[in-house]
């Protein structure tokens, strides 16, 4: 029996939310200040939308433009505030200066999340070496993803890359679930899908009217359309 594809939509607010969860998408990526690429939400954005929707929410844990932790703590309490208001699926990733994965800065802020399941996001197709990356993040208590284009400019640049790590599937740093996003478009799911990827992330298209829009049901359900007949 093929199993359903997921469909991870960014939301900003409760309109968002309850959009994407009426287009048939599997789970939201909460964030605020898409000029930033997305930052963390306030706490009350979290909890309006957890009032609202009853399918997954992983919340971004990042503070500024850019890859760096920056303040970690700062990080750390933003986490914490998150657990507290009932947040239990994350979405983080660190850079240091050199494009290195700043591993200190994830251990501190993936210890704060006690177990919760977590995306590392597209600083991995910013990072001078995204082998060595995944090598160094295997094992790591509730990496479950990575979200990526397989390339810093998209997924047109980024598809070779894309499908050889699907086909490493299993090796040591590559157990975790692809979920493709960035200028991901419909033509590029069927050969995605045909690699064996099974998780999509939409952004601005899942808004016609741009960003300055809401999210459109319709729009995710067109997405959903195309996942769901691919499989």
């Amino acid at each position: 029996m093929s199993k359903r594809a997921v469909l991870e939509v960014i939301a900003l607010g409760v309109e968002d939310a309850v959009a994407a969860q009426a287009g048939g998408a599997d789970r939201l990526e909460l964030v605020t200040d898409m000029a930033a690429d997305g930052l963390t939400p306030p706490v009350g954005t979290f909890a309006g939308i957890r009032a609202a929707v009853d399918i997954d929410l992983r919340v971004m844990l990042r503070l500024a433009d850019g890859f760096a932790v920056g303040d970690v703590e700062r990080v750390v309490r933003a986490a914490r505030e998150m657990r507290d208001a009932g947040a239990g699926e994350f979405v983080l990733g660190f850079l240091d200066a050199d494009g290195g994965l700043d591993l200190g800065a994830v251990e501190r802020v993936v210890g704060e999340l006690d177990g919760c399941r977590w995306t590392f996001h597209r600083a991995v197709d910013r990072a001078v070496d995204r082998d060595a990356l995944r090598k160094q993040l295997d094992g790591m208590p509730g990496l479950d993803t990575y979200l990526t284009a397989g390339s810093g400019a998209g997924v047109d640049d980024g598809l070779p890359t894309l499908l050889a790590e699907a086909a490493r599937s299993g090796e040591p740093g590559y157990e975790q679930r692809i979920l493709v996003g960035g200028g991901l478009r419909l033509d590029h799911v069927p050969t995605l899908l045909a690699a064996g990827i099974d998780a999509f992330h939409i952004g601005g298209a899942a808004r016609p009217q741009g960003w300055d829009g809401p999210v459109s049901a319709a729009a995710v359900a067109q997405w959903r359309a195309v996942l769901d007949g691919g499989l």
